[in-house]
């Protein structure tokens, strides 16, 4: 042995692979910093020159301008705060009803372009090629337009039915007068949809322990349909109905819902749809056709093989890239403020117009913006979580 092999060579810091990484990654995150102070100090800078105020006190000052849609009470003479606030809400108001109703709608041309009926399968695709390859601006526009240009002024409204008025300032309908019965009407109601969810939990556990059904949907049901009116008929069962009255050239009473609104709700659940009946579809298509046939084999009818064995394995293809939808639903909401409906988008462009504070502005809309986006991928990580199959 000579001596190298009895006292080999010592490896020095340096070349350990993980102190390298290290150092790199302090590096690297010293650069980004640096390169943050600078541009944080330039605009600062920039800023002083032009007089341009800093900070978000902004805030607690006077608006002193209008928002058409409102569902909390607003003027213009409360605070830019109140008004961001407003435009949070509209677009959170939105962005909930929009998932909820594309998810439904998608689900429904998914499952149809499977269809073995050759026209509904047919109509399936013609959906999902028509309204995929036309941007979504675009069916925001035509949607907005055909408000005004197929329906008639107020004078002329629309009249369905009794209490329900279309025209080109929006759907005008009646709804229950104002009463502290029918709030707690609602607070039963929740109470209610709350003590389902538990049965349905209890009667899943007791199915497994005991292999014994109990009849979850006929108790919720009738949970649902009568403790609300046992609480309305013991308030005086209410019936008085704030219905919307011709006044000049408009409507008032009852509810509104605008064109601005309807024409983004429908653009943007039709566009996203479009996109989430492709991902169920594929869904589907990603379990072995053994199944279907398993299940067609033991007397079960195809509404229920799909109900019970198809869908549930399908949701863990399924969900991933439909949070992905849904997270462009909502940020494709922004698109709002091309069509006049006052989103957040809005409301913060009006005052970063009247403030002069455009980088405390569109800080602004990152940071709601991003809020919006992993809260809704928390949930649906959740959801993914809870659906899983747990192998053995």
């Amino acid at each position: 042995m000579n001596a190298e092999q009895l006292h080999p060579a010592k490896s020095h810091f340096y070349n350990d692979e993980r102190f390298r990484a290290v150092i790199y990654q302090l590096v690297t995150a010293l650069l980004v910093a640096a390169l943050g102070y600078y541009l944080i100090s330039n605009v600062q800078e920039n800023m002083a020159k032009q007089s341009i105020a800093s900070g978000f006190g902004f805030v607690d000052k006077e608006a002193a301008f209008e928002i058409g849609e409102s569902l909390i009470d607003y003027s213009a003479a409360d605070t830019y705060g109140r008004a961001l606030l407003v435009g949070v809400i509209n677009t959170l108001k939105v962005s909930a009803i929009g998932m909820v109703l594309t998810t439904i709608l998608g689900a429904f041309i998914g499952v149809c372009m499977l269809s073995s009926n050759w026209l509904v399968s047919r109509l399936g695709f013609m959906y999902v090629e028509l309204f995929q390859n036309i941007p979504v601006l675009l069916q925001l526009f035509f949607f907005y337009a055909l408000f005004y240009e197929a329906f008639p002024g107020p004078r002329q409204a629309l009249n369905p039915i009794p209490g329900l008025f279309i025209t080109n300032r929006g759907i005008d309908f009646g709804v229950p007068a104002a009463d502290p019965v029918w709030g707690m009407v609602i607070w039963v109601l929740v109470g209610a949809v709350l003590l389902s969810y538990g049965l349905k939990r209890w009667a899943t556990w007791r199915q497994r322990t005991t292999g014994r059904q109990f009849p979850v949907f006929w108790v919720s049901t009738a949970m649902l349909l009568f403790l609300p009116l046992v609480v309305w008929l013991a308030g005086g069962a209410p019936t008085e109905m704030d219905v919307p009255v011709l006044s000049g050239f408009n409507f008032k009473g009852g509810l509104n819902i605008s064109p601005e609104f309807s024409a983004l709700l429908i653009g943007l659940v039709l566009y996203t749809a479009s996109f989430i009946a492709q991902i169920v579809r594929a869904g589907i298509q990603s379990i072995n056709r053994g199944q279907t046939e398993a299940a067609m084999s033991i007397g079960l009818k195809p509404g229920l093989v799909l109900q019970l064995v198809i869908f549930p394995q399908a949701l863990r293809v399924i969900v991933p890239p439909l949070t992905s939808q849904l997270l462009n639903l909502t940020k494709n909401s922004s698109l709002a403020v091309a069509i006049g409906y006052p989103d957040f988008v809005q409301v913060a462009g009006t005052t970063i117009n009247q403030t002069g504070q455009a980088v405390e502005g569109v800080a602004l809309m990152m940071m709601v913006y991003l809020s919006f986006s992993l809260t809704t991928s928390a949930f649906m990580n959740w959801y993914n979580r809870r659906i899983k199959i747990v192998e053995r």
